[in-house]
């Protein structure tokens, strides 16, 4: 069995108000296809819309925002599962005030170079 706390994962900032912690990825499990993290979002930041080759779920642990997923965009509070179908645009704004967490589980498991980001600093 593997276990990691969230405040011994190595994390990524880009100086955006969100903090990404990587929790588990085929660098800590050659056999897995599954890439997880535990996002911090500061209030009023905002996740740049992007969209990706992996299928992904967020499921909002504190806090409160408004998630965008193609064209569909609604608020999400804590105990809300977002679901985001590969390749497709999505982002998460925090829209209260005090810091939203959400973790993310994505699967085919995120790239390598995507995932040494996380490890260079």
């Amino acid at each position: 069995m593997r276990s990691v706390h969230k405040s011994d994962a190595p994390a990524l900032s880009r100086n955006d108000g969100l903090v990404s912690h990587i929790l588990h990825s085929q660098r800590d499990a050659s056999e897995t296809d599954l890439t997880i993290t535990w996002v911090d979002v500061e209030p009023g930041a905002r996740q740049v819309r992007h969209e990706h080759d992996p299928e992904q779920v967020y499921v909002i642990i504190t806090g409160e925002g408004v998630m965008s997923v193609g064209d569909d965009e609604r608020a999400v509070e804590a105990g809300d599962l977002v679901h985001i179908p590969a390749n497709t645009e999505h982002g998460l704004e925090n829209t209260g005030d005090r810091t939203l967490e959400y973790v993310s589980a994505a699967t085919p498991a995120f790239p390598d170079a995507e995932v040494d980001e996380f490890y260079e600093g």
